[in-house]
């Protein structure tokens, strides 16, 4: 590519580029896929967690309890607050979350990295894309996010695992509708 082509790009068109080369190349699509859906949904998990954690300074601040006086949320029977948020120090609030961050975004990565690994995998095996693929898939990152709970269950194994089969079954299913 010439100096001058690099020049005139706009980001518009690196960006285009970007998509296409994808994010990383370790040698292998599968690698690279796992990789790559793995480091975007991390991400997506470190904001999330950073923006729930926002909102419930705002509304602690505001003076404004949710009807219950809870202000957090509890998903899978843990609480999704940073408990030492408000530490002894600034330090120890910045610390607590970022530690906190962290885990949220380990397991958005985790469960969109063996979610992508599977689907791709077993396309590849099977030769084809289709519910039964998104079923495996999501039922395996089901009881691969439920394992990562405090305290897993076999219940709440069982049940994550129906859940992400379920949803994945359906966001495959929908895909050619919408």
């Amino acid at each position: 590519m010439s100096s001058d082509n690099l020049e005139t790009r706009s980001l518009l068109d690196e960006l285009r580029d970007f998509e296409k080369g994808g994010l990383f190349d370790l040698g292998h699509p599968l690698l690279n896929r796992i990789a790559a859906s793995f480091v975007k949904a991390a991400g997506i998990g470190a904001i999330q967690a950073v923006s729930r954690e926002g909102y419930f300074t705002a509304i602690e601040g505001s003076g404004l309890e949710s009807p219950g006086g809870v202000t957090e949320v509890t998903i899978g029977g843990k609480k999704q607050r940073f408990p030492d948020l408000k530490g002894e120090s600034n330090r120890k609030s910045l610390e607590a979350l970022v530690k906190s961050t962290g885990k949220e975004s380990l397991q958005w990565g985790l469960a969109a990295g063996i979610y992508s690994g599977l689907t791709y995998g077993l396309k590849e095996a099977r030769g084809a894309h289709d519910w039964k693929n998104s079923a495996v898939a999501g039922a395996v990152t089901g009881m691969a996010m439920a394992l990562t709970s405090d305290d897993p269950s076999h219940e709440q194994i069982v049940q994550c695992a129906i859940t992400g089969a379920a949803i994945s079954t359906a966001a495959n299913l929908l895909t050619g509708i919408f």
